[in-house]
């Protein structure tokens, strides 16, 4: 894929308007830049190792890996390519469920609530005739649909090295009315290079549209196992991970268990076990499976977007004070604080790098815009919250909001409800030339 070479330079509104409409602290202008392409990874990093990684990101597999029973693509590099490997993809995945008492009701026992859109089909395994079926669309009994757009990775690695504590601070500073909640999961699959990481410990989720995944690590495995049906399992400190261990089946719940004779696919138990390769992770061995791993790698070394330079007295200069006027008030969540987005050492990154997403990474009550899909038991008002979607590499994408609806980011600053109403009321408000100025100014990033 041909890649335009960019001049990679994090640059920080002056000064940052919050959105209770008052003016915050002069924060200056931090600039950090390195000669990069979209897609290449942070300056420093092991070249080699990072090739590695890229091509296991960017492999398909097939059946003979383990791929499946049931699948949304073959290959991780296959959901995630605009502009570049690790970018945001054109898939939509389907999501499904129900209200039951009027509760969230994730239909697990189909297999729910993420719906895989392939099957491998027939296999053989010791002469028996195997079949590994597809789910039924719509799954039996469900009335609330939603779609999930591929999400970019660019730059993540920076965003999982942050402490719980600076997300913390992020929703302390947002006026209540705007005040994001931050989401502390279980982590079912710490991070191996992060020692600070413990399995069945809470952890700020930061990743996905719910902010439900604690770290890449988690995300990579996840990932594999529901969009790929490839099964891992991994060393935690000398004990043996099999969160994601299990395959998923056609509209059945999760199990490894023999159907008519027949195993889940063509490689019978778990794909790739690092167990069995470890005796059991002796010795206390701390480390994901190897293509978890790999994955994991690539995606934390990635680096972040670059920046259009924004010249004075310009359509993007004016859109930029608009975006962080206590009008308009899109930095409200879409943040930039200079002393929150400082990379630590944690996760194997460089530390010290100031970077600007455009995200609080935390959830928020999108009213009407929220998906309706959460985990089984949660309230319709918790369906309802969404991860602030960080804006940073806006540029580098077609389909826009978690559903992929819109290609004109005017219509989804429109889409906008709930938490977000006043700020999208208000650029309804403004004049054609302003708005023009202000997607003028999202164009850049």
């Amino acid at each position: 894929m041909k890649k335009a070479t960019l001049a990679l330079a994090f640059l920080v509104p002056l000064p940052l308007i919050s959105a209770c409409g008052t003016e915050a602290q002069d924060q200056g202008t931090t600039e950090i830049t390195q000669a990069a392409a979209l897609g290449d990874a942070i300056a420093g990093t092991d070249p080699a190792h990072f090739a590695e990684a890229k091509d296991a990101f960017n492999a398909s597999e097939n059946a003979a890996d383990g791929l499946g029973p049931i699948f949304n693509e073959r290959g991780c590099g296959t959901c995630h390519q605009n502009g570049a490997i690790g970018g945001a993809g054109q898939q939509v995945e389907a999501r499904y469920g129900k209200l039951t008492n009027g509760l969230f009701d994730g239909m697990e026992s189909t297999g729910g609530s993420l719906r895989q859109l392939f099957g491998i089909g027939g296999f053989n395994v010791g002469g028996l005739n195997c079949n590994s079926g597809t789910d039924a669309n719509p799954a039996p009994g469900a009335t609330i649909f939603a779609g999930r757009l591929t999400t970019p990775l660019f730059g993540l690695g920076l965003v999982d090295s942050l402490p719980d504590s600076r997300f913390d601070t992020l929703a302390s500073r947002q006026p209540a009315a705007i005040r994001g909640i931050v989401n502390r999961v279980s982590t079912a699959l710490p991070n191996a290079v992060d020692n600070s990481q413990n399995a069945g410990a809470t952890r700020v989720g930061r990743f996905g549209w719910k902010a439900g995944v604690p770290n890449l690590g988690q995300f990579s495995a996840d990932a594999y196992l529901n969009e790929m049906g490839i099964t891992t399992d991994s060393c935690v400190r000398g004990t043996v991970s099999n969160v994601f261990a299990l395959e998923n089946r056609a509209n059945r719940p999760g199990t490894n268990a023999v159907i008519n004779g027949c195993p889940d696919d063509v490689l019978p138990g778990t794909d790739d076990s690092l167990a069995s390769e470890t005796n059991n992770c002796a010795g206390g061995l701390h480390e994901l499976q190897d293509d978890v791993a790999l994955f994991t790698f690539f995606m934390a070394q990635l680096a972040p977007p670059a920046r259009v330079a924004i010249a004075p007295n310009t359509a993007q200069s004016r859109g930029q004070t608009l975006f962080n006027s206590a009008t308009v008030a899109c930095s409200g969540c879409h943040r930039t604080d200079t002393d929150i987005f400082v990379s630590t050492s944690a996760g194997g990154v460089p530390s010290g790098i100031v970077f600007a997403p455009f995200s609080d990474f935390l959830l928020h009550d999108m009213g009407a815009l929220g998906d309706r899909i959460g985990n089984t038991g949660d309230s319709v008002a918790v369906t309802r919250r969404m991860r602030t979607a960080p804006l940073w590499g806006l540029r580098s994408r077609n389909k826009l909001l978690h559903d992929g609806r819109t290609t004109d980011r005017g219509a989804a600053i429109l889409a906008h409800d709930g938490q977000a109403l006043a700020s999208r009321n208000a650029y309804n408000a403004l004049t054609s030339a302003q708005k023009n100025d202000l997607l003028s100014f999202l164009g850049t990033l």
